[in-house]
């Protein structure tokens, strides 16, 4: 008989209240948001398990695809970063919007909208009231200004760490005001200071399995890169969707085509 698969088991109570009530265009303008791909909820641990969340962005073409968040490169690093601090299996990962932003400033535009905010805590409340959090870790501005916008992250006394996002060299570079070497080194020193965060002080991030800290150095390696783990993403889904490699990219000749086109392609 061939080895089990894992797979996400999907949302049981108290998330299933949360997933059947989530908000639409009502909340999220379509101008600002990709509605038309779906909500995207979380990736990881909703079992009671999770000692860290980690919240992100919004989702992109992979994960409109494969139904979880940060399953891309953005993720896989991210998924490298748990790894240094001993994490592989007690975390859970949400973002700050529930659908893929459209445009630059879709995502700036409405960070304090009051619904989006108030949904958004009630999936962090849910996740902090029925897991043993110690720690959060933001990605990116804008996941640090959600995390503000909780009440728990005041009254929780939670471990912090902020850093910068993990495709911050390439999103940087390419407008030219800082080169890709530069910014990979300031993703790494960003990197290594939530390392030192989260492991040091008087409660300390419990790692599920120790292992030395080794801080990264002025750019990150292969190595540095952890693939998503299969019980983390829907059943059946077929391996190479958890491939470092790109799969999924948006494509069309005008604004309309791309909004409505992922062109998927099967990886060997």
């Amino acid at each position: 008989m061939a080895d089990a698969h894992l797979f996400c088991p999907g949302y049981r109570r108290p998330y299933a209240t949360l997933v059947a009530h989530y908000p639409g265009e009502d909340v999220y303008p379509p101008d600002a948001f990709r509605t038309e791909w779906g909500p995207i909820f979380h990736r990881g641990r909703l079992d009671g398990t999770a000692r860290i969340l980690v919240l992100g962005q919004d989702p992109a073409a992979h994960e409109s695809i494969a139904r979880r968040i940060l399953v891309g490169e953005a993720g896989q690093r991210a998924q490298g970063l748990l790894a240094r601090l001993g994490i592989d299996d007690s975390y859970v990962f949400v973002n700050t919007f529930l659908y893929s932003v459209y445009g630059q400033s879709g995502g700036e535009k409405h960070i304090h909208d009051e619904a989006i905010t108030a949904y958004r805590n009630r999936w962090l409340d849910t996740i902090a009231d029925h897991s043993p959090l110690q720690a959060v870790l933001t990605l990116g501005h804008l996941a640090d200004e959600a995390f503000a916008q909780w009440p728990g992250a005041q009254t929780r006394g939670l471990a912090h760490a902020h850093v910068l996002h993990p495709t911050y060299p390439e999103s940087s570079s390419a407008s030219g005001h800082v080169t890709l070497a530069d910014a990979m080194k300031r993703l790494c020193e960003s990197w290594n200071e939530a390392l030192a965060t989260l492991t040091s002080g008087p409660s300390p991030l419990t790692p599920d399995t120790p292992r030395p800290l080794v801080p990264y150095g002025d750019a990150l390696t292969p190595d540095d890169v952890t693939p998503i783990p299969e019980r983390d993403l829907p059943a059946g889904l077929p391996g190479w969707m958890r491939d470092l490699r790109s799969w999924a990219r948006r494509t069309g000749t005008t604004p309309e085509e791309k909004r409505a086109t992922i062109t998927v392609t099967v990886l060997s």
